[in-house]
């Protein structure tokens, strides 16, 4: 007789095969055709509300890794908060204004950009953002992302538009938004400026000179007897084109300079320096003739090295000794803080470069050369004056261009700004006291860089944006933003969006009859340059969660990336701050960025990219989830081929467990088949107990966003409390016993515990195999059709147990030793399988008292066909393991008996059944009772 016909083997369709790639994707579709998105919204109406607000990417390509890990952990946590009751809605959105894109349509329509009509430019931007747009969008919704993918915020949109030009005014009218000149950073490649947020640093080779500047006046304060026509300043700089627009030398009033003779001639630099630029320049022999501190030298003037200009001394705190001379080249046209020195001196701002980074006539010979151009003819102009004192280079980190990545020049403009000045105190005070960030350490960069930051230049030249909405008088040249300008341009982007800014005259936009508040004139003109990016994104609580009904003001959270503290949380809290004076959210969470096996950046030219589409083709989106959950995300993550295929591995120990469990509960029915708690076996109430400490643990992880904690409770749950033991240990019970019987459906009652709420816990990580699972399960009465529809798993305190705890704490730790003394067997080949062996105990003191406890089931708990149990630890063999720091020895030996058919144990009751005589005396009564 074929005896397994009669043991109750775990069946199931749950496939044993992921095959994600190809079973993902009908997923989506059941969710999208089930609107199961739309239900769960439904469902949690009129609940509290959790709100995460979505950070817009840019939508210009295929999504990247970062951009993956983003959105998966958002959705992590919209998913857990939508199990734990909240109305929890996600609408995605993107940022689709900007240079990228704009570069991107020029490229397409192969043409200048000042020779297109503007309307023109925009139509083709608009065009390829939106094309860019979904295809990121699909790409966010085969990462199993769950939202309102059909009505996303878009800052294209015309409703967007009017909301962030209300923002605008509102922060014109408290006085916020004003018109300056100052040195700003410009971007000669994309011909325009840019914010701070908008930098990058990275390596760059540089010119480094030293520079002779001759003596005009010494304000007396040369040393006597020296000869005046052959003393000199000496500058450093690295960037020899900004010498055209030097119009001073500063130095610091407490530092220490030196008159410093040198073959013939007389220097000035720091004391401190002096053996530096000696070094640096191979001068030879030195003599210092006189010091003084450099308020004592303020005043004095030299010649410009090339143009008839004098180059006053002046004094400037940013001055240091970390390089150079400490005498710094003062040019107010080329950078901030010389900008600012040279404002409170009332020094000529003199800036020579035109937009696209060329020299104008201003700079003399040198018109028409590009700033990197001029570097080299410059050098040479100096040599060629003998005020050349040395020439090298320097390799430093320097500002880019965060688009086009090409290095950036300072250039004193004219520009629109917002006064950070005006709102920085309450805008410190909120960081302080009204945000959490997670984690701490990043409301001290928010800090530092909003208290640091000069004021954000609002303004663009380029074309693809939204327009600054303000007009000028054509007759008192007057800028005009008032209620009235505001909202005739907030009503007609809202019913026509921004294009209408190039399509309308200005008499058109206005209200009618409008005149200039300034002289009373009827004819105006309209402001060019369009609003910095930042600005747009910046408005979006105002646009969005302001007006959603579905969202509400503020957001309980932001996530994104550690950038962002200088980029979207920053302008997000600076227009909240401005014209609300609170922050637009309750707590800012910051991951890091993904690098590759060994902690580089990723880049195309290493070859060490991982993109997230050829991981899904591969491994599907939950293995990728996996690898998000399984990170601790605040620091730099990283990832490789390598880390992908551990975490297959991992994510294939959850799905057998999973698959197991529903194998087990084929014949199962909830509804009639539950035992009550006090009818379950002693271990299966130890495996509820670990399941809620793992329930408990999970959903506090959850709550601190502490998701690499969830991956490993959850993981050493299947891999070392289930596969490893409970689940082993129930093999007999399950498919040996009377079906029916009250220990087996105490087991099935408890796998389907741990089913229920395993399968929610891990559901807002492993979306897909989540959802698999749940249409797999055992149905109940009013079962939810989807897992994303249902609740998380309450709490069961009674099933926590102090003294099960100890008692079974002890007995695995007793296992544990013992299956290392069967893994010996094994290996010596004294038995193959587990149940192949009959183990001797020999024990004493609490070792003995706590097998004692459980002598009758010893060989079920350790998989053995025989175990005997002696209290004189002295007579082990001395062949015996023996466990240290334990007074316990294990022998073991064959099992003695022959070995059932059925259940594969070796009993001595084998034969002794007439009717089933392959069968031992317990197979042989469930087999007549069957």
């Amino acid at each position: 007789m074929d005896y397994s016909k009669t043991l109750n083997l775990p069946q199931t369709d749950f496939p044993m095969r992921a095959n994600l790639p190809e079973r993902e994707p009908k997923m989506l579709e059941y969710w999208n055709e089930q609107q199961i998105y739309e239900k769960k919204l439904a469902q949690s109406k009129g609940k509290t509300k959790f709100i995460l607000h979505d950070g817009p990417p840019y939508a210009n390509g295929n999504i990247h890794i970062g951009t993956a890990l983003n959105k998966i952990l958002k959705d992590i946590i919209i998913k857990y908060k939508s199990l734990q009751g909240f109305d929890a809605p996600y609408v995605p959105g993107w940022d689709t204004h900007g240079l990228p894109i704009e570069h991107a349509a020029i490229k397409i329509l192969g043409l200048n950009r000042h020779e297109l009509n503007p309307l023109d430019l925009r139509r083709e931007c608009k065009q390829y953002a939106l094309k860019c747009l979904n295809l990121q969008r699909e790409d966010f919704k085969r990462l199993g992302v769950a939202g309102d993918w059909e009505n996303p915020y878009i800052t294209l949109y015309p409703e967007y538009e009017a909301k962030q030009v209300e923002v605008f005014g509102e922060m014109a009218k408290k006085g916020y938004i004003y018109k300056g000149l100052k040195s700003v950073y410009w971007c000669t490649s994309c011909e325009t400026a840019l914010a701070e947020a908008e930098i990058e640093y990275a390596e760059k080779k540089s010119h480094s000179i030293y520079v002779k500047f001759p003596l005009i006046d010494d304000k007396g304060n040369l040393p006597v007897g020296v000869d005046r026509e052959k003393v000199y300043a000496v500058i450093w700089t690295t960037t020899p084109w900004t010498m055209p627009a030097n119009v001073a030398i500063c130095v610091h009033p407490e530092i220490e300079y030196a008159w410093v003779e040198i073959n013939d001639e007389i220097y000035l630099f720091a004391s401190e320096l002096v053996e530096t630029v000696v070094k640096a320049n191979n001068l030879g022999e030195y003599t210092i003739l006189g010091t003084m501190k450099g308020a004592a030298i303020e005043g004095m003037t030299f010649s410009h090295p090339f143009f008839e200009r004098e180059s006053p001394i002046i004094l400037g705190e940013h001055v240091t000794l970390e390089a150079g001379t400490g005498c710094v080249h003062t040019a107010p046209g080329h950078g901030q803080e010389d900008f600012e020195v040279g404002m409170k001196y009332g020094l000529p701002i003199i800036s020579p470069v035109d937009p696209t980074g060329k020299f104008t006539a201003e700079a003399g010979k040198f018109e028409g050369l590009t700033v990197s151009d001029a570097n080299v003819p410059v050098i040479k102009e100096l040599a060629g004056r003998g005020l050349l004192l040395g020439k090298g280079s320097v390799k430093h980190q320097y500002a880019h261009c965060w688009r086009c990545k090409n290095p950036i020049i300072y250039r004193a403009t004219e520009q629109w700004f917002a006064s950070v000045d005006g709102f920085r105190d309450a805008t410190l005070k909120t960081i302080a006291n009204e945000v959490q960030w997670i984690p701490t350490w990043g409301e001290d960069r928010i800090r530092n860089m909003v208290a640091d930051r000069q004021d954000w230049c609002i303004s663009r030249q380029r074309v693809w944006g939204v327009p600054i909405p303000i007009f000028y008088c054509t007759k008192c040249n007057e800028h005009i933003i008032n209620d009235e300008t505001i909202g005739a341009v907030k009503e007609l982007f809202r019913k026509e969006g921004s294009d209408a800014w190039w399509a309308k005259k200005p008499e058109e936009i206005l209200p009618q009859g409008f005149t200039c508040p300034h002289c009373g004139h009827d004819e105006f003109r309209k402001e060019t340059d369009i609003m910095d990016v930042w600005f747009d994104s910046g408005s979006s609580h105002a646009a969005v969660l302001g007006q959603r009904k579905e969202l509400q003001w503020p957001a309980d959270l932001y996530l994104e990336g550690s950038d962002q503290h200088r980029g979207w949380f920053q302008s997000s809290l600076l227009t909240s701050v401005a014209t609300r004076g609170v922050a637009p959210y309750k707590a800012v969470l910051t991951h890091g960025f993904v690098v590759d096996g060994d902690g580089r950046k990723m880049s195309k030219s290493i070859g060490n990219v991982i993109y997230p589409q050829e991981v899904i083709q591969k491994y599907g989106a939950d293995v990728l989830r996996l690898w998000v959950a399984s990170a601790d995300y605040k620091a730099d993550i990283r990832i490789s081929n390598d880390i992908l295929k551990q975490l297959s591995e991992v994510y294939r120990k959850i799905r057998n467990t999973f698959r197991y469990i529903l194998g087990s509960l084929h014949d199962f029915n909830p509804g009639t088949d539950k035992v009550s708690y006090n009818q379950l076996l002693e271990i299966d109430r130890w495996a509820l107990m670990r399941l809620e400490q793992v329930r408990a643990k999970v959903t506090q992880a959850y709550e601190d966003y502490e998701f690499h904690l969830l991956y490993h409770t959850v993981h050493n749950f299947c891999a070392v409390d289930l596969s490893a033991f409970y689940l082993d240990i129930l093999k007999d019970r399950v498919y040996t016993g009377l079906p029916t019987s009250i220990e087996r459906r105490a087991a099935q009652t408890t796998m389907y515990e741990i089913l229920n709420t395993l399968v929610a816990v891990v559901a807002p990580v492993l979306t897909f195999t989540a959802e698999e699972v749940w249409q797999y399960m055992p149905k109940e009465a009013n079962r939810a059709e989807s897992i994303q529809l249902t609740n998380w798993p309450v709490a069961h305190p009674e099933y926590l147990d102090t003294a099960l705890a100890a008692k079974w704490g002890k007995i695995l730790e007793l296992r544990g030793e013992i299956t290392k003394a069967l893994e010996t067997a094994r290996r010596n080949k004294v038995i193959g399988h587990s149940l192949d062996a009959a183990v001797s105990l020999y024990a004493a003191g609490e070792e003995l008292t706590a097998l004692s406890a459980i002598k009758d089931d010893l060989a079920t708990l350790l998989i053995v066909s025989e175990v005997t149990l002696s209290d004189n630890i002295e007579q082990a063999p001395g062949e015996a393991y023996r466990a240290a720091d334990m007074q316990l020895a294990v022998a073991v030996a064959p099992a003695q008996g022959v070995k059932c058919e059925r259940c594969w144990i070796y009993s001595p009751t084998v034969n002794q059944d007439k009717e089933h005589p392959a069968l031992c005396q317990r197979c042989a009564a469930v087999v007549k009772n069957m």
